[in-house]
């Protein structure tokens, strides 16, 4: 587990502010609530405070909506409730209050004569590469968190611990169909991190990357196309090979690429790059071996090399949903590693020897953020 910054211990703990204990007061909301000043406020906290209580309902609504793909019928033509009904084979009663939801959450609206369409924000589930395979896979996460109080106390087996494992060892010999879905799902959401990835950062005087970890190649794909004279390197777990050279040729880039298996947890990292690259790496992985991999990566590295890190990352001091309230149990759940913040892992490259760090702002932290650092010449 990464270490988390916590409030100092004190000796006397500090009362509730007055604010927050006169806030807490049913008589005070009753009387908040007819102040014209303050009814406004009463009504969003309300409103916003009902949202986390009913975020469950929503999100089982969203996965409803994807594993019967009404997005996906809906891309293609405009549908009354009736018809969407007949395709999921269930009542279109059940089917209505679905679509009404869904409406209720802005995914779908309403045409004038009566059909349910997608707004934009619905045409994302049918649109956007690896969304609705996200989607659906949540079912195990929220098997996961279905007893929350054993799970933050570490009481349970999460079944997610065992699913990434599954799918990419043994798992895919036994069913190459899960296999296959999960290595797609994986690909898409890597193009996802490498747009926002190399919408953060510029990769100009960059000779050689080298993507530890790379997996399919994915993130070596949006770069080549990015960057047409960088040359490039995967180094990753001898399976993956024949899937990235596969990426690599149809993406017209075999000449460009050079793919190397190993293990970044046994083997030496190959020199010759003058950039590396850990994408969706670190948080899967304990301090010890993001201490390792670092100093791997600064060794392979000539003086003045780059490091790039990007992946989802939490808040630090400032948390923020999409880090903290996610992918930080998610993290917890899969039990290989922990999500940490920006200053967290520019601290971790700090004390590996890596300097000008930079901690730029994300253009979506739902999707990745990214920190870099230098080799010192």
């Amino acid at each position: 587990m990464a270490d988390v910054d916590l409030p100092c211990a004190v000796t006397r703990p500090r009362k509730s502010s007055r604010l927050v204990r006169l806030a807490a007061a049913p008589a005070f909301q009753r009387w908040a609530s007819r102040v014209p000043l303050l009814r406004r406020i009463v009504r969003n906290e309300g409103e916003a405070l009902f949202d986390l209580v009913a975020g469950f309902c929503h999100s089982q609504i969203l996965q409803a909506l994807v594993k019967f793909d009404i997005p996906g019928m809906l891309l293609e033509a405009e549908l009354p409730a009736r018809a969407i009904a007949a395709r999921c084979q269930a009542p279109v009663e059940r089917i209505a209050v679905l679509l009404q939801a869904a409406q209720s959450l802005h995914l779908l609206r309403r045409t004038r004569d009566g059909s349910y369409a997608l707004t934009v924000r619905g045409a994302a589930l049918a649109g956007v590469p690896g969304l609705s395979g996200m989607i659906a896979h949540h079912d195990v996460l929220y098997r996961d968190l279905a007893d929350p109080v054993a799970f933050f106390r570490g009481e349970t087996d999460p079944e997610l611990a065992a699913f990434w494992p599954y799918v990419f060892g043994a798992g895919a010999v036994e069913d190459p169909n899960t296999a296959a879905t999960y290595s797609a799902l994986m690909a898409d959401s890597q193009s996802l991190v490498a747009a926002d990835t190399l919408a953060t950062i510029r990769l100009s005087g960059v000779k050689h990357l080298m993507d530890v970890g790379g997996g399919t190649g994915a993130f070596l794909e949006a770069v080549g196309a990015a960057y047409p004279a960088l040359q490039m390197t995967l180094f990753d777990l001898p399976a993956v090979a024949p899937h990235a050279a596969n990426r690599f040729a149809a993406a017209d880039l075999a000449d460009r690429t050079t793919i190397q298996s190993g293990s970044f947890r046994d083997d030496p990292l190959p020199t010759g790059a003058d950039a590396i690259s850990l994408v969706r790496v670190l948080y899967d992985h304990t301090d010890d071996t993001v201490r390792r991999l670092l100093t791997a990566a600064y060794t392979a590295l000539p003086p003045g090399g780059r490091i790039i890190i990007s992946e989802p990352m939490t808040g630090g001091e400032r948390p923020e949903r999409a880090g903290d309230a996610y992918f930080a149990l998610y993290c917890m759940a899969m039990q290989t590693g922990t999500a940490r913040s920006q200053d967290q892992i520019a601290a971790l490259l700090g004390k590996t020897g890596f300097q000008n760090v930079l901690t730029p702002r994300a253009k979506r932290p739902f999707i990745t953020s990214v920190v870099t650092g230098v080799k010192p010449a």
